[in-house]
């Protein structure tokens, strides 16, 4: 009774958050609850009839979870977090949302993944991939892989979904005392022709050699073997094959699972958003969905808020490209330079907690060849002038570079320098994507951030 009493005042919370403007009530209702109630989501996920799944990931776990959603919709009511309050109290509050949901679903921070997975004793959890990202706020890799390993030895029957191309998280599943299902790309025409140099995990854990890798797709993530035998690539369970990138009009791929194989087409470009979708398909494999639902989810699915969004705004569109860290910048210049490559840009760069003090990351970014086709880059937010300084020394003249600061000025300039019928495209990271998405809806042009997740 005391629960349900601070459950319904926690919800109220909630409520009156999102009617006087000041939240989506995503996350203050967990923590009202958190206090008042500690042991409270540790019971709310008890009650779940179908349990709970939680997916972490450095880069792509919004879109793999929204994916994930999209197939399992249609059979089963969700607690999913939409709106990417991924730490306990995102989490909490999500349970409170959903009292009648069969399945939690949720995407949780890379640091706040043991917590919550003690908390919800998940019957599953996903691992999409570990690259530098927050350094000040994480540590390195290998430091987050520990906790994680040991998280998931203190649930030896929950089964995992790891990304195989990975050698941090094959490290981990390989010695996962529960059922593992794997998954990663398998096809070497999109490999690229050597590692970057911004890749991540690219030694042998064990002995510290270099890996050597046939195929290098994402970052570090690829077909790698140690030389001296100690970690290779795993057999893919389920795997990305016959891949074909149309640019920045979608994707399409052979998605083999042990229960068949299914041509993809998908709505979202990029090889990363293969990777989120073949991860997507894997969970939910493994949760029983059929072959024929998966394919159904995934094609249906369009992008999660800021992940490759476009917004209409009057005549003009803005293309939204969310960049946190240097794998996930060169996979966006990557994805644009697969189409018609932009003439002009926005890119905002903000150092708030959300994003990670140290923005150095910004100089492991292959923008050059971005730079190359752009007449003119506008740089907003807290750190314009170090992006400024950035693509100055990536030998775009500083004639061509605007600095503008205020978030709201460098959208309408980039407005205006756009012609009719024309895209804007705008790079931020995650405070300044959320802060430009709310300048949009404020003008009537899409709804809040929560309110697109749902």
């Amino acid at each position: 009774m005391v629960l349900e009493l601070e459950r319904l005042l926690a919800r109220a919370i909630g409520a009156a958050s999102r009617r006087f403007g000041t939240g989506g009530g995503t996350t203050l209702p967990g923590k009202v609850l958190w206090k008042a109630h500690p042991g409270a989501i540790d019971r709310l996920a008890r009650s779940l009839p179908q349990g709970a799944v939680v997916l972490s990931a450095t880069n792509g776990k919004t879109t793999t979870a929204a994916m994930a959603a999209q197939i399992l919709r249609p059979r089963l009511r969700l607690a999913h977090n939409a709106s990417g309050a991924n730490l306990v109290s995102g989490v909490a509050s999500t349970l409170l949302a959903a009292p009648e949901a069969e399945l939690g679903l949720f995407e949780v921070d890379e640091g706040a993944l043991p917590e919550v997975a003690r908390r919800v004793q998940p019957r599953a959890v996903l691992l999409g991939n570990l690259f530098r990202d927050q350094l000040d706020r994480y540590g390195e890799l290998e430091h987050v892989a520990e906790r994680w390993r040991d998280a998931l030895s203190q649930l030896p029957t929950t089964a995992l979904v790891a990304n195989a191309d990975d050698p941090l998280l094959a490290a981990i599943a390989g010695q996962h005392a529960g059922p593992v299902r794997t998954f990663g790309v398998d096809d070497p025409r999109h490999a690229r022709p050597s590692l970057q140099h911004a890749a991540d995990s690219k030694y042998c854990p064990a002995c510290g050699r270099p890996f050597l890798y046939a195929a290098a797709y994402v970052g570090h993530l690829g077909e790698y073997a140690c030389p001296e035998g100690h970690l290779r690539r795993p057999a893919l369970d389920v795997a990305a094959r016959e891949i074909e990138l149309h640019g920045l009009d979608g994707s399409r791929f052979e998605l083999v699972t042990p229960e068949g194989t299914a041509s993809v087409r998908l709505a979202l470009p990029g090889l990363y958003n293969v990777y989120n979708a073949t991860a997507a398909g894997a969970l939910a494999g493994l949760l029983g969905t059929s072959l024929a639902e998966i394919v159904a989810g995934l094609e249906s699915f369009t992008a999660a808020f800021g992940r490759f969004e476009r917004i209409a705004i009057g005549d003009r569109r803005v293309l939204m490209l969310l960049v946190k860290n240097p794998a996930g910048a060169n996979e966006a210049v990557r994805t644009l330079l697969e189409g018609t490559a932009p003439g002009l840009a926005v890119v905002a760069l903000n150092d708030e907690i959300a994003d990670g003090r140290d923005v150095s990351w910004i100089w492991d970014v292959d923008f050059e060849p971005l730079l190359a086709s752009l007449d003119r880059v506008i740089v907003a937010g807290g750190r314009a002038a170090e992006l400024a300084l950035r693509f100055a020394y990536g030998g775009l003249d500083r004639s061509r570079i605007e600095v503008v600061p205020d978030l709201e000025r460098a959208l309408d300039r980039g407005l205006a320098e756009t012609p009719s019928e024309g895209e804007l495209v705008v790079l931020p990271t995650y405070t300044a994507m959320l802060a430009l998405r709310r300048i949009i809806a404020r003008r009537g042009y899409v709804g809040d951030y929560w309110e697109a997740a749902a």
